[in-house]
């Protein structure tokens, strides 16, 4: 394995059923997410645990809890504090997948996207996206962000409802792998993630597993 950002193309895209994928079939790995917004209900990080049913230790702390689910910006600004972009450097576990928050354009700050810190970290990206009507653009618009960035991206892992026509559409006029997907399920628990990754993600295997 290597480092990897996942990222989305939107919020509540399912980068964190991604993560917990991940998570549950490389024992190798750790988590991270470095700005959680959003304390009332089950974070991220707490999510990600009780999927993959992985020890507390393969969690790496947040720098920031932020209360309200919002943007980052603005929910670090309803807290009374400021995001700061110098105290997010990447821990030195090398087995790592971090998971960003929201779209790689909100703001962490006023004067830095979540873009930039993903730029600021030079690690490859996997981008998390929809199978739905409207994928193709958002994915679309997502990898012309990073690549203005010179930032490398893995490929996309599509989520939802398997829809061939649009992972064709993103792999060609997007110049980039579909690495995987992740079906429609009925239940979602450590079995069925590590069945998903053995069944949808031999593109990953191959061009990311292979190479590190």
């Amino acid at each position: 394995m290597q480092r990897i950002v996942i990222a989305g193309t939107d919020t509540s895209v399912g980068k964190t059923i991604l993560s917990a994928l991940f998570m549950s079939s490389i024992e190798s790995l750790y988590y991270w997410k470095p700005v959680q917004s959003g304390l009332e209900d089950e974070t991220d990080p707490e999510t990600v645990r009780r999927l993959s049913e992985c020890s507390s230790n393969r969690i790496i702390a947040e720098v920031y809890k932020l209360q309200q689910p919002l943007s980052p910006h603005l929910s670090a600004r309803l807290d009374g504090i400021t995001i700061d972009e110098n105290k997010l450097g990447l821990p030195a576990e090398r087995d790592l997948i971090i998971e960003a928050a929201g779209g790689v354009l909100v703001p962490m700050n006023d004067n830095v996207l979540q873009v930039d810190v993903i730029a600021m970290w030079q690690i490859p990206v996997v981008i998390a996206t929809r199978s739905s009507l409207g994928t193709i653009n958002h994915t679309l618009l997502t990898l012309e962000a990073l690549r203005k960035r010179n930032i490398e991206v893995a490929g996309c892992v599509t989520i939802g409802e398997i829809n061939s026509q649009n992972e064709t559409a993103i792999a060609t006029h997007g110049k980039t792998k579909i690495l995987g997907r992740i079906p429609l399920l009925g239940r979602i628990d450590k079995t069925i993630l590590k069945q998903v990754y053995d069944e949808h993600f031999n593109t990953f295997r191959q061009h990311i597993l292979k190479n590190s």
